[in-house]
């Protein structure tokens, strides 16, 4: 009987007679994929899938997992036919290597020996980026009717993967173009709105969190199920005057992988090069040609290096309407990052597609061709993982290596090709400062983490080992109470040890980022990292854990699967209400809960002592009702919440929650912060409405909404907030009727005195990012407080001075402050390149909740510049009138990652309304 996960759209190719595939993508599609002015939809392209796999005998179909719209996530497997046969033995051999656990060496080159090479392509994550997706639909049929030998030999040698990562995407982008007769008039430009249902184009930063279903289900398939070691994410545009930028990549790596992984990788980009070069198809460019790096784990082919597979991102050029490749001078010079320049010429879709499959071509020869050792290979990796996690081992830092420098410098007279320091004279550092300064015995890598079950939101730390155990990490949980370090750890708890496959993705959920100062010439301005520098998730979702360095026993049990939280409870034995802790981001769910069934909570404003245990200001008080029993019981359950029966409601002050009619701020095309707050809302369930400029623009805000929410860059930056952006609007005679109430741009002209009015009559509005500029719109007491004078007026400092680009800092927070109620009085917060605030001169009727104190913030990632926020406020609280404007200078809400700042937010929604008269 097959396994569960695979779900076969064909027969058992024992009962079935050898079959090839006949029928072509242009007797199928209405036009060839390829074809000039023409994109076929994801509904075609599935139905093209499953008519394949009624024709071939080297494919199998299988559905993956549902998509946010609720489409088939296919993944269609090819191969030989002998080898389709035995697809549960090479999956099994496929992970016995990745996993290494208990596997010998003789034992892994006898499973290598055995094995297939396993390839993962991939197409469509970014659904404008069309080429990847009408290519696919050629390099399928291609691999299922070529029968020359190169393509037995890779049929024979390897299995390969090919999925789509964006169905609901292609359906949207294919259609929008595809909505005009006129060929010539068709374009995507004016999408309506964003290509994955929340996120858009941050679907490919959300690889090791998994917030979306996409994502889950690629990740199940990739360290779970099969266990590629290519991981090939194909994307575009390529860069300009150029085709396609084709991996080696630029520095800086990620120190915690293995650097198997970047010797492989840098191996199979030169290899797609060299067979682009042979085919005569000039224009590709790697390394300096572009600005990929391997740092950020975000990335589906980033997120393949922490697992010891070799990840592939191209990107390439070229779409449904005919381009020109232009004439960049620059370009034109052969070198050793653009070894066969292309001259300026036409550019048609399927030139676009022919280069891709060369490149496709490439991968699966490379992967043929070195079959028994990229098998080998990655049990060597999982293996050495597992060695360094049962011994002491030391991680070189940049911040180490500054250590050395600092400790012993050389006498520097320049620097290298490379920017580092060329010394002379006969001064050396003296090798015994490695083991000092590199080799520190307490600052051994960790062999295990703790993650006790006595921490302050266990719920939430429980999302956090489920995203570390959906990309394949084992954990495991103590059934009793144990000590470690000295230390009781009660049971429930969590342990993950390092001492397996996947410790480089482990160390960089865990610990710091510590990126390298990277600048393109000494005392030169910083160097952007592709996309961010510092995101330990356990710091961003406040998880509360230990770093063990000596080993632990072996008595705890492996945790299956994703978990829910452990049960909570009720208790005391009171009759008049219960009283719930503000600390589990859970416990807002459960307030929404009761607000929607008629029920009144309120939150205590000073600490109290509830059956004998003390709870922080905020704690949540709950009438007794039967309704509200049915609720508490099943959310304290449901929800990992304790609630506190008591005889008699709480002593002293209380804020009065209510229902809030909340109105999240989105514009035409959507906006990604506002889709990844549209996301979390509906995770914790509260009610809200988008709302678009043309509603804001009218005025009378307070007849539909309570408080107003503004995501990064929904109110559009401009002078010290960051560079102008103009909204680009399509035609209105041009754009469907259900969407033309979403067109406009909010303004300062017209919008801007439209919320003022809302807030002054009483709204709320919450400014989070670049719109809290709020505070100068509404001239409240606060400015922005990193800014400089050009030519007369304020703007962002220079990246030479202050650069913080994604990274995470710690901040104080009044937790006695409404706004704060639930968080410690220090928090790790997501700062990326944000503004802060600053009292004006007699500044009056603020409150600052939370601010940077000191020199020294930062926690993980890359700050240039960190002092300039000493004393600087990340969180206010602005009475405007008789309503409220929350100001958030960072994203406390970034990506719907950094949960250990979610309760600035989710009070802000709940506190301003309850001020409301």
């Amino acid at each position: 009987m097959k396994p569960h996960w695979l779900l076969l759209t064909t027969a058992l190719l024992a009962q079935s007679a050898p079959l090839m595939a006949q029928t072509a993508p242009e007797a199928f599609f209405k036009q060839k994929p390829g074809t000039d002015y023409y994109l076929a939809n994801y509904s075609e392209y599935e139905a093209y899938l499953k008519k394949l796999a009624g024709e071939s005998d080297r494919m199998k179909l299988v559905d993956i997992g549902k998509t946010a719209e609720g489409r088939s996530q296919w993944m269609a497997i090819v191969s030989s036919p002998a080898n389709l046969a035995r697809l549960d033995d090479y999956r099994a051999i496929a992970q016995k290597l990745a996993r290494a656990k208990g596997v010998s060496e003789a034992e892994a080159l006898q499973l290598a020996a055995r094995g297939k090479a396993i390839v993962w392509i991939d197409a469509g994550m970014h659904a404008t980026e069309t080429v990847t997706s009408q290519g696919q639909i050629q390099v399928l049929h291609r691999m299922l009717t070529q029968s020359d030998a190169e393509t037995m030999r890779m049929l024979d040698d390897c299995i390969i993967l090919f999925a789509h990562d964006n169905p609901d995407g292609m359906e949207l982008v294919s259609n929008w173009y595809m909505r005009k007769a006129d060929p010539k008039a068709r374009e995507f430009a004016t999408l309506p709105r964003l290509y994955q249902k929340y996120i858009g184009h941050d679907n490919n930063r959300d690889s090791y969190m998994m917030a979306m279903p996409e994502t889950e289900n690629v990740n199940r398939q990739l360290f779970r199920t099969w266990y590629p070691q290519i991981i090939y994410n194909q994307h575009q545009t390529g860069p300009e005057g150029m085709v396609v930028f084709v991996p080696p990549f630029r520095d800086p790596f990620n120190f915690n992988y293995d650097p198997i992984v970047m010797s492989q990788l840098n191996e199979v980009g030169f290899s797609m090069h060299s067979r682009l070069i042979s085919e005569g198809k000039a224009g590709s460019g790697t390394r300096s040609a572009a600005r990929y790096s391997t740092w950020h784990n975000g990335m589906e082919r980033s997120v393949a290096y922490f697992h010891n597979s070799i990840g592939l991102l191209t990107e390439i050029i070229g779409g449904p309407t005919p381009a020109k490749i232009p004439l960049v001078p620059s370009t034109q010079l052969p070198r050793g990052d653009e070894m066969m320049p292309i001259a300026p010429r036409d550019w048609h879709l399927q030139d676009s597609l022919d280069y891709q499959w060369t490149l496709n071509r490439a991968v699966l020869d490379y992967a043929s061709r070195n079959r028994e050792r990229l098998l080998f290979n990655i049990w060597r990796m999982g293996q050495n993982s597992i060695e360094k996690g049962s011994k002491d081992s030391w991680t070189v830092t940049p911040a180490k290596v500054d250590r050395l420098l600092d400790a012993a410098p050389l006498k520097v007279v320049g620097k290298d090709e490379y920017n580092r320091p060329m010394g002379s004279g006969p001064k050396k550092i003296d090798p015994a400062l490695y083991k000092t300064l590199i080799e520190a015995p307490g600052e051994r890598d960790a062999r295990a983490y703790i993650i006790p079950a006595d921490q302050s939101d266990l719920p939430t730390a429980v999302t956090f080992l489920n995203a570390l155990i959906k990309n394949g990490v084992d954990v495991e949980r103590a059934d009793a109470a144990f000590q470690a370090n000295g230390k009781t750890y009660p049971a429930g708890s969590y342990v993950v040890r390092t001492a397996q496959a996947y410790r480089p993705h482990i160390l960089d959920m865990f610990e710091p980022q510590d990126h390298p100062h990277d600048t393109d010439f000494p005392g030169g301005p910083p160097k952007a990292p592709y996309d961010v520098a510092g995101y330990t998730l356990a710091y961003q979702m406040g998880v509360a854990f230990d770093r063990i360095l000596d080993p632990l026993p072996d008595n705890f049990t492996a945790v299956p699967d994703v978990m829910a939280p452990p049960p909570g409870r009720i208790e005391g034995t009171g009759s008049a209400g219960w009283v719930v802790g503000h600390e589990t981001n859970n416990s807002f769910i459960l307030t929404n809960r009761l607000l929607g069934a008629g029920i009144r909570p309120a939150w205590v404003r000073q600490a109290v002592t509830v059956n004998g245990k003390t709870m922080q200001p905020g704690a949540i008080w709950i009438p007794a009702s039967a309704q509200a029993r049915d609720i508490v019981t099943r959310g304290s359950a449901e929800l990992g919440i304790t609630a506190q029966a008591v005889d008699a409601p709480p002593t002293g002050e209380t804020i009065a929650l209510k229902p809030v009619r909340v109105g999240l701020i989105d514009r035409y095309g959507g906006l990604m912060p506002a889709g990844w707050t549209r996301w979390l809302l509906e995770k914790f369930e509260f009610s809200f409405e988008q709302v678009y400029p043309q509603r804001l623009d009218a005025g009378n805000l307070a007849k539909d909404f309570d408080v107003l929410l503004f995501a990064d860059d929904a109110m559009p930056p401009t002078g010290a907030w960051g560079p102008d952006r103009p909204s680009r609007q399509p035609d209105p005679k041009d754009t469907p009727t259900e969407y033309k109430a979403m067109l406009g741009a909010a303004t300062d002209a017209r919008t801007a005195p439209a919320i003022a009015a809302f807030v002054k009559g009483g709204g709320s509005v919450v400014a989070i990012g670049s719109s809290a500029r709020f505070i100068e719109l509404m001239q409240t007491p606060l400015k922005p407080a990193l800014t400089r004078a050009v030519d007369g007026e304020a703007k962002m400092l220079d990246t030479k001075s202050f650069y913080i680009p994604g990274s995470i800092l710690r901040a104080r927070v009044d937790n006695r402050q409404p706004l704060a109620f639930g968080l410690p009085s220090e928090v790790d917060m997501f700062f990326n390149q944000a503004q802060t605030f600053t009292p004006t001169p007699g500044a009056a009727g603020y409150t600052n909740v939370s601010w940077f104190d000191g020199r020294d913030l930062l926690r993980s990632g890359w700050a240039v510049g960190q002092e300039k926020l000493a004393g600087t406020i990340a969180v206010a609280d602005i009475d405007v009138g008789k309503g409220k404007l929350f100001v958030m200078a960072p994203e406390v809400a970034q990506r719907a990652q950094s949960y250990g700042t979610f309760k600035f937010l989710f009070n802000a929604l709940l506190y301003g309304p309850a001020q409301r008269p």
